[in-house]
């Protein structure tokens, strides 16, 4: 039972009735006054309409994704006689933001209402909502009923698996450029032939027909369709580098948001995808199959994942998956190296896959340091932040040339480009049939 406005308000009206009836020598009338006021509050709550003729229904995706704005909807109906009114209060995990947490209530008898507000949840891992709290108003509005409806139930987050629909959605449509995915206009140089059109400038003229060129007396050229059953084998580093943070998000996050856009793409694309993950020793390993199941298996494998304090040994992990995958793939490794030492046992560990392997690295670069390379000084202090900026990035690009020349790719890409760099080079490698 909670007191309203209009309960203190006569609560209050009865000081000066007892400042009254004292001065007049009757001062039980005051305390007549406050036992009849709490008697109605009581009794007005008895007569409130029972929480067992309403039912909650919370509805949202299996899994909510991290940082972004995951739609939830509460339907409530009411199967009594009675009009319900008062608020609603959903309770949600305290540190998620939610954009809205109390809701009107009017329910007719017999009637059915829907609320939606949008959960964005900080981080990923298990927790739960609370329940959902009720404060009915009862008749003369004295107090309001408070009560709990058992709506607790368990949240699962995951990484960013709502990008994926989006992915999906513009692909379909011929956007993908929206999300800063670049596709080339060559069609690749398969080995199944699709088509034939006119020749454009900048097509390879290995793709010329001359047998359809000569007839039509122009230059015609053929169109193959990409390759399929590819394979794509992602690794993840999940050691000590990547407990560093890039926008108070740690890059491991990063690097989970992308790489699930790159094993939705492969799987589109009818190639395989095989999954790593090492730090100190091999952690998680799934072998390369095709499919949309497998990416669910992937998500399933990443959804937990936390950076280790331990330094990483990529010559264990690589030579673990050289022992059970050798067909040629695309090896893509995410980690860090912010210098020559660790560069080079990367460059150790992965050379070898290279001979075999299109190898690509990726890291996440970080824009603070950038902008300190741009920011006026105005202080002793921005200098020497400048100064600190250009040895980390001559450090980085000391590094990058370190695994270039032992015929390595590398990708360094901030946190919001990262997804549509990484998907671009695969859409790029396969248009050119490096694979």
């Amino acid at each position: 039972m909670v007191p309203t406005k209009r309960f203190w308000l006569l609560l209050a009206l009865g000081i000066p009735l007892a400042a009254l009836t004292t001065a007049l020598g009757q001062p039980f009338v005051a305390v007549a006054y406050d036992l009849l006021l709490a008697a109605l509050a009581y009794a007005s709550t008895r007569l409130a309409p029972p929480v067992s003729n309403l039912r909650l229904r919370r509805k949202f995706d299996p899994v909510l994704s991290v940082r972004v704005a995951n739609k939830i909807t509460l339907e409530l109906h009411n199967d009594g006689a009675e009009a319900i009114k008062g608020r609603l209060r959903d309770e949600p995990p305290p540190y998620f933001e939610a954009s809205q947490r109390e809701f009107s209530l009017n329910l007719e008898p017999q009637g059915w209402t829907e609320f939606t507000y949008t959960l964005t949840p900080p981080e990923r891992g298990a927790d739960s909502f609370r329940g959902t709290f009720l404060r009915l108003e009862c008749p003369l509005g004295l107090v309001t009923r408070q009560m709990v409806l058992p709506s607790e139930e368990p949240i699962r987050v995951y990484p960013n698996v709502l990008k994926l629909r989006e992915f999906d959605l513009l692909k379909q449509q011929g956007r993908l450029r929206e999300i800063g995915i670049r596709r080339s206009r060559s069609r690749g140089l398969g080995s199944e032939f699709e088509s034939l059109r006119d020749y454009s400038e900048g097509d390879d003229f290995r793709k010329v027909d001359w047998k359809a060129s000569a007839r039509r007396g122009k230059l015609i050229v053929r169109q193959y369709e990409q390759e399929r059953n590819q394979t794509v084998i992602i690794a993840i580093d999940i050691g000590r580098h990547m407990l560093a943070e890039v926008n108070g998000v740690r890059k491991l996050d990063h690097v989970l948001d992308a790489l699930l856009m790159l094993t939705n793409a492969a799987a589109l694309a009818g190639d395989f995808v095989g999954l790593i993950v090492y730090s100190d020793t091999v952690r998680r390993y799934i072998p390369p199959r095709k499919g949309r199941n497998q990416v669910g298996m992937i998500i399933e494998a990443i959804h937990d994942l936390i950076a280790e304090p331990l330094e990483s040994d990529p010559v264990v992990a690589f030579s673990y998956l050289a022992s059970r995958w050798n067909r040629r793939s695309l090896l893509v490794t995410f980690t860090d190296y912010d210098d020559g030492d660790r560069a080079k046992n990367l460059a150790l560990a992965l050379g070898p896959m290279a001979r075999r392997h299109l190898t690509l690295v990726v890291r996440v670069s970080d824009p603070h340091v950038e902008t300190l390379m741009t920011t006026p000084l105005a202080a002793v202090g921005d200098l020497y932040k400048r100064a600190a900026a250009s040895l980390i990035l001559d450090d980085r690009k000391a590094a990058s040339a370190i695994l270039s020349s032992s015929n390595l790719h590398t990708l360094d890409s901030e946190p919001q480009d990262l997804a549509g760099n990484l998907v671009s080079f695969y859409f790029n490698m396969k248009s050119r049939s490096l694979l």
